[in-house]
């Protein structure tokens, strides 16, 4: 990059999290002047994944057969399939309140697998390395953006950033891929509706007595759902009696786990989750973090385009925040591609209005999906609980419903 253009761009994706990372790998294959932003220092040897057989990332990602595409397409899945992911291959889901189940099976639907399992820290290294070869691909970090501007150069809109580290950057597009507490999307006054969930995720790992046998486990209860996912602590390890745990429940419920000493809360994970893997032998630090659900009115405006949590946050409850982020970073790099392709410019709104209709309406649909479970599982009226178990049970029996059900979980329709 010559020294002239060093600080000007086509695209400035703004967020180097595993939606910003794809983002930036997907576009690097245009030849276009690329820059990756992100507010963390890079640094190479945190990337470095270590394999370590007891240490897990706590922040975990269940990958669905469209997501596992994507990497495969970026050339990056071998990599990550070689350093530790688990496939599950079947997945039970319970009421805690009843007798009502369903169990998704991958042979039922003709699949090797209904998805997978894999640290975020796992994915992210692959990713960068992928990053690392790209020539027309400049990550900048740290960059905290601390304003936004709309400038004309030569007669076209061009977005300036200013870094709180006094920085500048400018792009004909800019790609905000920064989160849920998106800093682009603030700056540049995008609206959005927000729906506080009173719920707050604990997050850790535990070592189980019983194997997992690659099956996904997720008890619904009224205070919120329990999911115990399987884990490997190497690619071609024997061992299947690791989990990573994501519990949602009211505050109050979180803060009194949070609290419990460790020996105690595996015995009231246990028992949260009915025996089904024996005792909980060991477990790790546990996290805990607020969940909120917020939707973009508009995914673009004048320049600047949101994707994954920028745009849209969703309950963990079905693993799907970071699969809708990949689905957004697939429909967009084919929109831009396919108008330059056309001679049209990156910031045409027809291209970008595209985008949004391609995914408002998958994303809006989700999002009520899930809060509709929560809603549902959360009552404990006798008439709606005696609903909810006899439709999970007839659903279970319906082979063509549950087909449909998982297929799109998986994004394959």
């Amino acid at each position: 990059m010559k020294k002239a253009d060093e600080f000007n761009f086509d695209i400035v994706i703004a967020g180097g999290g595993i939606v910003g990372a794809s983002m930036a790998c997907l576009l690097a294959q245009t030849g276009l002047r690329l820059a990756l932003v992100d507010q963390t220092p890079f640094n190479a040897e945190q990337l470095a994944f270590q394999q370590q057989p007891l240490k897990f990332d706590p922040r975990v990602s269940a990958l669905t057969s469209a997501s596992m595409a994507l990497f495969s397409d970026l050339g990056i899945w071998q990599d990550i399939a070689r350093t530790r992911t688990c496939s599950y291959q079947n997945m039970e889901v319970w009421d805690a309140d009843g007798t009502g189940s369903i169990q998704f099976s991958a042979t039922e639907i003709g699949q090797p697998a209904l998805g997978a399992i894999v640290e975020n820290s796992v994915i992210l290294h692959a990713l960068y390395k992928r990053i690392a070869q790209q020539d027309s691909l400049r990550l900048l970090a740290p960059f905290t953006i601390a304003a936004l501007d709309r400038i004309q150069i030569d007669g076209e809109q061009h977005i300036q950033l200013l870094s709180s580290e006094g920085s500048k950057l400018v792009a004909k597009l800019v790609i905000a891929a920064d989160g849920g507490n998106s800093r682009v999307r603030e700056l540049a006054n995008f609206s959005c509706k927000e729906w506080n969930y009173d719920h707050q995720a604990l997050v850790t790992t535990v070592r189980t007595e019983r194997p997992h046998q690659h099956i996904a486990l997720q008890r619904f209860m009224t205070t919120g759902p329990l999911a115990f996912l399987p884990l490997l602590p190497a690619a071609d390890a024997e061992d299947r009696h690791y989990c990573s745990i994501v519990w949602s429940s009211v505050p109050e419920k979180t803060a009194h786990l949070m609290a419990l000493p460790d020996e105690q809360f595996r015995k009231e994970l246990g028992a949260a989750i009915e025996q089904r893997l024996g005792a909980i032998e060991w477990s790790d630090v546990r996290f805990a973090f607020p969940l909120t659900q917020r939707h973009a009115t508009s995914y673009a405006n004048a320049g600047i385009v949101l994707v994954g949590d920028a745009a849209h946050t969703i309950h963990p409850l079905a693993g799907q925040g970071v699969n809708l982020g990949l689905l957004d970073v697939r429909a967009l790099a084919a929109e831009l591609l396919h108008g330059l392709a056309a001679g049209r410019s990156l910031t045409d709104p027809i291209l970008l209005q595209r985008y949004q209709r391609q995914r408002r309406g998958h994303n809006l649909g989700m999002m009520w999906l899930m809060e509709g479970f929560k809603q549902l599982f959360a009552a404990e009226a006798l008439p709606v609980r005696w609903l909810r178990n006899f439709g999970m049970k007839n659903i279970n029996n319906l082979a063509l419903v549950k087909k449909q059900l998982a297929r799109r979980a998986m994004g394959l329709d």
